[in-house]
């Protein structure tokens, strides 16, 4: 089974404001793919959340790899890892706290929730703006992609 290691980035320019995401994407063989979209009105989760699903979007239709994604997003990490994304759809999108109040983002997490089981993945948190050359990366990809003029509305999963 191959490994592919799976960076992403998002940024938003103010936030809320002008967003971005940025994707590195690593094979074992060593080909490097990257990918960057800007969106209008968008805020940083948001860009974070959408960089995750746009990578796993690119290798959903690989066979046989086992991915690995970083990213510099708690807010991304712990949904997974602390399994915060199955509670939150085991109960309608809502917090378990009161049982009203809805997720925020909850139609990117949807989509997610759907991606994230279609290979074996773990997501690692890495620091960011620190000395991880492909997350710095990401968010050199991301920044550029908010200044360009090639913007998109921000629908989330429509990629």
């Amino acid at each position: 089974m191959e490994k592919v290691l799976v960076y992403a980035d998002g940024a938003c320019q103010p936030n809320p404001g002008v967003g971005g995401l940025g994707i590195v994407i690593i094979y074992e063989d060593g080909r490097i793919e990257e990918c960057s979209q800007g969106f209008y009105n968008s805020t940083n989760n948001r860009m974070e959340l959408l960089g995750v699903i746009k990578a796993l979007q690119l290798l959903k239709l690989k066979e046989n790899i086992k991915i690995e994604v970083f990213s510099d997003s708690k807010y991304v990490v712990d949904s997974i890892n602390k399994k915060w994304l199955d509670r939150w759809e085991k109960n309608n999108w809502k917090f378990k706290l009161n049982g009203k109040k809805e997720v925020k983002n909850k139609d990117l997490w949807k989509f997610l929730f759907k991606l994230k089981d279609k290979h074996p993945t773990t997501f690692t948190w890495v620091k960011g703006h620190a000395e991880n050359i492909n997350n710095n990366r990401c968010d050199i990809l991301a920044s550029k992609a908010i200044k360009s003029n090639k913007l998109f509305e921000d629908i989330g999963y429509i990629i």
